[in-house]
């Protein structure tokens, strides 16, 4: 909901990850938060545009369809008193929580978080079903989480792949070859660099390039790896979680090995296939 200039920050923010991570908020809270914040404000201001991203983005809802309910919104919104969504509301706060709330956000929750983990779409009558069950206990999202990844729809997922988002590809490439997340400055200018071009492999192949050149995810040298051999295994799982198979493995201890440069042209070639790109 919230990028580039207008990502969320300060101490009410910033403590969100970990109280989600100790499950002492539930993404129900975390919404709403992060809709009550100045940078949500900043990023939509005006009665008619919070309004309208509001009801868009937490609950899902067709503005266009609901006219009647973005008038009252507006109006609430503007310190007017009005039933928004079922509910009485007189300012901007009342218009947030009742939405954040709502049976629709709990649905719609359901709908998104389904399609961002599997790529595919959840039934109405699933929807209908993971929609109430979060909306009368938002705690139990994480069981709903649980029960999505052993579905046939995620390993149906996982078997196809998908290509990563350039935000995740950059803080991939960043922990896989330094071993550390980028700077939230350095991610978003990379990622804005990259969704800016139709085709971003150029501009990714010489980001690795940069990477394994420099400071602290400079590549190692030939000498530093140990057994080539262990070193492609542990490679290969853990840039592409598998194995080699065996005229990979004997083609990449054969290029660990060559030269100094060995390894970087191992984690080069590793790290710019199609399998590295995707999720």
């Amino acid at each position: 909901m919230l990028i580039d200039s207008f990502r969320p920050g300060g101490t009410s923010l910033d403590e969100l990850p970990p109280l989600l991570a100790k499950r002492a908020m539930t993404p129900r809270d975390a919404l709403h938060r992060i809709a009550l914040s100045t940078s949500f404000e900043a990023r939509n201001p005006g009665a008619d545009t919070f309004v309208t991203v509001v009801m868009e983005q937490l609950c899902g809802i067709e503005v266009q369809k609901s006219k009647r309910e973005l008038e009252i919104g507006k109006a609430a919104y503007d310190g007017d008193g009005g039933l928004f969504l079922g509910s009485r509301a007189t300012n901007q706060s009342d218009v947030v929580r009742i939405a954040a709330t709502h049976q629709d956000a709990a649905r719609h929750l359901a709908e998104r978080e389904f399609e961002r983990l599997t790529r595919s779409t959840l039934s109405k009558r699933e929807r209908a079903r993971t929609g109430k069950r979060l909306h009368r206990a938002p705690r139990e999202f994480v069981e709903v989480l649980t029960e999505w990844l052993a579905s046939d729809a995620y390993a149906q997922r996982v078997a196809l792949g998908a290509p990563l988002s350039n935000r995740n590809w950059v803080r991939a490439i960043y922990v896989d070859l330094g071993g550390a997340l980028p700077s939230d400055d350095a991610t978003e200018a990379l990622r804005s660099a990259l969704d800016g071009l139709g085709d971003p492999v150029p501009l990714r192949s010489a980001i690795v390039r940069m990477l394994l050149d420099g400071e602290g995810t400079r590549a190692p040298r030939s000498g530093d790896i140990g057994d080539p051999g262990a070193w492609v295994d542990t490679t290969f799982s853990r840039l592409l979680g598998r194995a080699p198979t065996a005229d990979e493995r004997a083609a990449f201890v054969g290029a660990a090995s060559t030269g100094a440069d060995g390894p970087e042209i191992v984690l080069y070639t590793l790290v710019t296939s199609e399998e590295y790109q995707t999720s």
